[in-house]
């Protein structure tokens, strides 16, 4: 899989664009791209090291295998360690303490007891950074703070896929990823984040008349619980993983989540986001 996926990059037009800002990246090396800046944070684990959580309890995404080997791709990048698990017991403080980011790809469910959402609760309040991907706001409804460190809860969407332009909300970003067209299940959400979170990208132009109006947050984050917490509704099919613009989004959230970057908005802004 992840040969077939290097050989549709590099015939990419954004990844032979983007590749002279890699060189320029190498010409000018400096620190390794996967050290943390700073000293970790309180309670969060030294490695640059990630844990993804894709247990489903509800619908099962058939994309979670793609999730998992492109975090696990662009985390090699970096020098990050991964560990996959769909074991609740994972959210005991001594497993978390080993980590500083977690991702809920494409969960679903309540997944966690009392005691693991008290541990989680607990690491990310001490910094730990989270990810969530798509259905991660379709994930947990009877737990309030999870549903603060998504920003959202999912509402609906349409049957099948839909279509729209993706804007990039930060200028840079935008004149070097955009125009950004996707298919994908386009998710409404019960309120719109905005006042919440810093929003990075947002639809337009759908071909659907969707149901959240003209202001439509489709990836976003925050800093509001003590730690890192990045979303974005994209990533239920499996062929988005694919595309290199939406893999330059997720590499920006992993470096905002470790820290590695003050700002989630400009993903263009550090060119070893460029790198996939």
């Amino acid at each position: 899989m992840c040969t077939r996926v290097a050989t549709r990059f590099a015939r990419h037009p954004f990844a032979q664009r983007l590749a002279v800002a890699l060189i320029a990246l190498a010409a000018h090396a400096g620190p390794a791209a996967g050290a943390a800046a700073g000293p970790p944070q309180e309670g969060v684990s030294a490695p640059a090291a990630m844990l993804v959580f894709t247990r489903s309890e509800g619908y099962r995404h058939a994309s979670i295998p793609d999730a998992v080997e492109t975090l696990r791709a662009l985390a090699a990048a970096d020098g990050i360690t991964i560990d996959h698990s769909e074991d609740p017991a994972s959210f005991s403080p001594a497993t978390l303490a080993r980590y500083r980011v977690v991702v809920f790809a494409n969960t679903t469910g309540p997944l966690l007891d009392g005691e693991q959402r008290a541990a989680f609760e607990q690491w990310v309040r001490n910094g730990g950074g989270f990810i969530g991907l798509h259905s991660a706001a379709d994930t947990a409804y009877d737990w309030p703070f999870y549903g603060e460190l998504v920003g959202a809860w999912f509402e609906s969407h349409p049957p099948g896929l839909q279509r729209a332009r993706v804007r990039f909300e930060a200028p840079d970003t935008e004149a070097m990823l955009g125009p950004w067209r996707v298919t994908d299940e386009l998710y409404d959400f019960r309120d719109n984040p905005r006042p919440q979170v810093t929003v990075i990208a947002a639809l337009h132009d759908r071909e659907d008349t969707g149901g959240m109006g003209d202001d439509h947050p489709i990836a976003w984050c925050h800093q509001r619980l003590g730690g890192r917490a990045w979303y974005t509704g994209l990533g239920h099919d499996p062929r988005i993983y694919a595309d290199p613009v939406f893999r330059a989004l997720l590499r920006g959230g992993l470096h905002y989540a470790l820290g590695m970057r003050a700002r989630c908005d400009e993903v263009s802004s550090d060119p070893a986001n460029m790198a996939r």
